[in-house]
C-alpha cells in the first residue's frame, strides 16, 4: 500500500501501467479525475474509492489548496511496477506495513516556463496582428473608406486602430495565460471565451452611425486580428497542454 499527497493545485499524470490492478481511496481532500480529452471528471471527496487502469483517466488533480491524499492498494502476489512519481523505497506489497509516499506539487518552475512561451508566443501574434490590421486599414483608406464617425464628427487615423488591436490583443493573450494556469481545458475554453468577445465588439461599428463602407471596414478590421491570435493563441495553449 503506498499514498499518493497532492499538495493544493497539483497534478499529477496517469501511467495506465503503474496503476494496473490498483484501487484507491481518498483519505483527506479532494481529487479530480482528468478525463482522456482533457475534460475535467468527478470530483471525489473524502473516503470515495475508485480505479484508474482501462478507464482513459490521463490524470489525478487537486482543484483545492488543501493538500489532499490518496490511499493506494495493489495486489499481494504480483511485482509492482514503477510508481507514478519516483520513491526512494522499492515497493513491497504488505497491506499492513508498507507505507511509501508519493508527494505531488505544483511544479513552478515548469509552469512558469509554460507561461512564458506563451507569452511569447502571443506577443509575436500580438505584431502580426497589429501589422495586418494597420495594412488593412489603409488599403481600406486607398480606396475611400473615410472612416468617419458621426456622432463625434471625428475620423479614425490609422495610428488608433494599431493601438487598439495591440491593446486588445494583449488582453487575449491575458486570458489565455489564465486559463492555462486555471483551466482542465484551456484551449477550448480559449476559443469560446475569444470568439464571444469577438462577436460582441462587432456590435459597436455597427451602431457607430457610418456610412455603410467605413461601417463594413470596421467590422472586418476587428476579424483581422482574431482571425491572428484565436488560432496562435490555441495551438500554443494545445501544445502546452497536450
Amino acid at each position: 500500500m503506498w499514498t499518493l499527497t497532492l499538495r493544493g493545485g497539483a497534478r499529477v499524470a496517469v501511467v495506465a501501467a503503474h496503476w494496473r490492478d490498483a484501487f484507491a481511496v481518498v483519505i483527506r481532500g479532494r481529487v479530480q479525475l482528468e478525463l482522456r480529452d482533457g475534460e475535467p471528471g468527478p470530483v471525489l471527496g473524502r473516503d470515495a474509492g475508485f480505479w484508474l487502469h482501462g478507464t482513459g483517466v490521463r490524470a489525478l488533480r487537486n482543484p483545492g489548496r488543501r493538500t489532499a491524499r490518496v490511499r493506494v492498494a495493489t495486489p499481494c502476489g504480483r511485482p509492482v511496477d514503477t510508481p507514478p512519481m519516483p520513491v526512494t523505497n522499492r515497493w513491497r506489497c504488505d497491506m499492513d506495513s508498507t507505507n511509501d509516499t508519493v508527494v505531488a506539487a505544483p511544479v513552478a518552475g515548469r509552469t512558469g516556463h509554460r507561461i512564458r512561451g506563451l507569452a511569447g508566443v502571443g506577443l509575436a501574434a500580438t505584431l502580426a496582428a497589429v501589422a495586418a490590421t494597420t495594412l488593412a486599414a489603409a488599403l481600406a483608406r486607398a480606396v475611400g473608406v473615410d472612416f468617419e464617425i458621426p456622432d463625434g464628427g471625428e475620423t479614425i487615423p490609422l495610428s488608433g486602430f494599431a493601438v487598439v488591436t495591440g491593446l486588445l490583443s494583449v488582453v487575449g493573450i491575458l486570458i489565455a495565460v489564465a486559463l492555462l494556469r486555471w483551466s482542465a481545458r484551456p484551449a477550448q475554453r480559449f476559443v469560446w471565451t475569444a470568439g464571444t468577445l469577438t462577436a460582441i465588439s462587432l456590435v459597436p461599428p455597427v451602431l457607430s452611425g457610418g456610412d455603410t463602407a467605413t461601417v463594413t471596414a470596421l467590422v472586418a478590421l476587428h476579424l483581422v486580428p482574431a482571425a491572428v491570435m484565436i488560432p496562435t493563441l490555441a495551438r500554443g495553449l494545445r501544445t502546452r497542454t497536450g
